[in-house]
C-alpha cells in the first residue's frame, strides 16, 4: 500500500489516489465518492485529481485495474504453491469472491457492467480483466486434471461457467442479497457448484 506517500512538489501520488478511492467506496459506497469528497479525503484539488485521471469513470476505471493488479499476482503466487488442485480451486474461489457488501471491488465491478454496453473502452478493459481470471482459472484446472486430481474435462468450458456462477453469487454478496448479509453462504454454495463442475478422482488431502 502507498500509505501517505506524496510528490516531493507535495501533490499526492496516483497509487494513493487510487488506493484512498477504494477505502472511500468501502467505507461510504460508491454514491458518496464524488472528486471533490476524494481530494478532502487527500487533502489535495479536485482539478489535481482530474489532471491524472479526467474523469471520475477514468478514476474509477484506474482504482479497477489497480485492485485487479493486485489480486493478479495473488492468483499467479497461488498457482505456483505446491498443494492440491483442489485446495488450490478453494482459495481460488475465496479469491474470487466478495469479502462483504462493502467491498470496493466488486461494488467498480457492478458499476463497471452497467456502463458496458455503450462505451466501448470499458468493454475492452472488462474482457481484458475477465481475461486474466479465466486464463488462471483454465490453467489451474488443466494442470490438476493432468495430475489425476480432476476428472477429464473441458478447462475452458468449466472455467467460463464456474466464473458466470462466481460473478452472480460476488453480485448477490454486495447488494446484500445474502441471508445476514453474509458472504460465508455464497462460498458455500460456489464449492458446491465447483464441486459439481469440476469433480475430484481422489479424496482431498491424499
Amino acid at each position: 500500500m502507498a500509505g501517505t506517500a506524496r510528490r516531493r512538489d507535495g501533490n499526492v501520488t496516483q497509487e494513493r489516489m487510487l488506493e484512498e478511492a477504494m477505502a472511500a467506496i468501502a467505507e461510504d459506497g460508491l454514491a458518496s465518492l464524488t472528486m471533490s469528497a476524494l481530494a478532502e479525503r487527500l487533502g489535495t484539488s479536485g482539478g489535481h485529481i482530474l489532471y491524472y485521471f479526467g474523469s471520475k469513470d477514468l478514476l474509477l476505471l484506474a482504482a479497477l485495474r489497480w485492485s485487479e493488479a493486485a489480486l493478479a499476482e495473488e492468483r499467479r503466487a497461488l498457482l505456483a504453491r505446491r498443494i492440491t488442485a483442489e485446495r488450490k480451486l478453494d482459495l481460488f474461489l475465496r479469491l474470487y469472491l466478495p469479502r462483504g457488501p462493502r467491498d470496493p471491488r466488486w461494488t467498480l465491478w457492478i458499476e463497471l457492467w452497467a456502463r458496458t454496453p455503450g462505451n466501448p473502452a470499458l468493454r475492452e478493459a472488462q474482457a481484458e480483466l475477465d481475461a486474466g481470471w479465466q486464463e488462471d482459472l483454465e490453467a489451474l484446472l488443466t494442470a490438476g486434471a493432468a495430475r489425476g486430481r480432476f476428472a477429464p474435462l473441458d478447462a475452458d468450458a468449466r472455467a467460463s461457467e464456474l466464473l458466470a456462477l462466481l460473478d452472480g453469487l460476488s453480485t448477490r454478496v454486495v447488494l446484500g442479497q445474502e441471508p445476514g448479509r453474509d458472504p460465508r453462504p455464497a462460498l458455500e454454495i460456489a464449492r458446491s457448484a465447483a464441486r459439481a463442475l469440476i469433480p475430484v478422482t481422489t479424496e482431498p488431502g491424499t
